[in-house]
């Protein structure tokens, strides 16, 4: 007996892509959105607190970064056919 194995990808709508690379500015707000979660994991720190105990937060600086170069990319993109 065979199982298929489907996977199912959360992916971004070519339209919304498109309209986002001119600057829609609805489009680039769902671009980022769709990749808050992503962000904020690549952004995450270890901390250590007074008695030593880890704790994982999320590094505000390096997460402004790296949204900044989401957007950055997003704008630049060129769409080719």
């Amino acid at each position: 007996m065979s199982q298929k194995c489907e996977f199912q990808y959360n992916l971004l709508p070519f339209e919304t892509i498109k309209e986002a690379t001119k600057g829609d500015v609805d489009a680039v707000e769902e671009v980022l959105k769709h990749y808050d979660g992503y962000i904020d994991n690549l952004s995450r720190r270890k901390m250590y607190d007074e008695y030593g105990n880890v704790h994982y937060c999320v590094d505000k600086t390096l997460r402004d970064r790296l949204e900044a170069k989401l957007l950055k990319t997003i704008l630049e993109f060129k769409i080719v056919r």
